[in-house]
């Protein structure tokens, strides 16, 4: 049985870590909010940006001379991963879940027969893909330590087509964790090279009987739009990203806080036995020596 001292300095250390886990969850909640509101707040314009490159790309691909990032390079056998993930530890299962479908692919394409790349944004997705996969990762980005902004996935954006420029991949996808709530996390992949629509993202209706005319050609805006879509759908990522580690943290928070209450009940109930037995123990033996004399 442990002593009544090792019994305190445990009570004492619990008491510390459910202070911080505490703490973090109070800032993770306060961090969440903004977080939200940015990542909601970008989703209506990538979801509409979405949806007019999918109707221009209707009318460009019927013809010839279509942006290479919408044609594609005619071949899918090299695959780049771009895998989104924090920096920071303790949000939960956030990590693990993105790196667990990027694993699922990886695992696909290579029984496949196709070449894959992973490209890591983000400290936690790199070394949890480098355990298994280091020979694949060609490439990593720190995210910023304060606020994100648009330049973040410009940079990131820019990389990703110079690789493309250079003939390095034909198809490449990102790997984020979509923002549901506070609890909800959901791992997902969305191409981006070649362009293809979200699933459920239909072009934008024309009114009846209209007739769109676009000055100039839809080759010609599709090259300009391509590449700020790109940039858009990687900062979109990172956004919910963002969001969703901070529902994860506060979520795993709470809970470590909760059951470090539960411990401190449990061994506070254990020192008071182990107390009460060592008084009990003391009275008999001097009541014996009582007797004794």
């Amino acid at each position: 049985m442990p002593s009544l001292k090792s019994l305190r300095m445990r009570i004492a250390s619990v008491k510390s870590t459910q202070k911080i886990t505490s703490a973090m969850k109070m800032v993770a909640a306060a961090k969440l909010r903004r977080a939200q509101e940015q990542a909601e707040a970008a989703r209506p314009y990538a979801e509409r940006m979405g949806k007019v490159l999918a109707s221009l790309a209707g009318a460009a691909t019927a013809g010839a001379g279509a942006p290479k990032l919408l044609s594609g390079t005619g071949s899918d056998k090299t695959h780049l991963l771009i895998v989104c993930t924090s920096d920071r530890g303790l949000c939960g299962a956030f990590n693990s879940s993105i790196v667990r479908l990027a694993r699922a692919e990886i695992r696909k394409l290579q029984g496949e027969g196709k070449q894959v790349k992973i490209l890591a944004v983000g400290r936690k997705g790199r070394d949890a893909l480098r355990r298994d996969y280091a020979d694949l990762i060609v490439g990593s980005v720190d995210l910023p330590k304060k606020k994100l902004g648009f330049a973040d996935a410009q940079a990131v954006a820019t990389k990703i087509l110079s690789m493309f420029d250079a003939d390095e991949f034909d198809v490449a996808a990102l790997y984020y964790a979509r923002f549901k709530s506070a609890i909800a996390q959901i791992p997902t992949r969305l191409q981006i090279v070649p362009f293809a629509a979200e699933a459920g993202a239909a072009p934008a209706a024309a009114p009846s009987g209209a007739v769109y005319e676009y000055e100039p050609e839809e080759g010609e805006i599709l090259a300009a739009l391509l590449p700020r879509n790109l940039s858009v759908q990687v900062y979109r990522s990172l956004l919910e990203n963002a969001a969703s580690e901070q529902g994860a943290r506060m979520s795993a928070m709470d809970s470590a806080t909760r059951n470090a209450g539960d411990m401190i009940k449990k061994l506070t109930l254990n020192y008071n036995r182990s107390r009460q037995a060592s008084i009990t123990k003391e009275l008999i033996e001097i009541i014996s020596g009582a007797e004794a004399v």
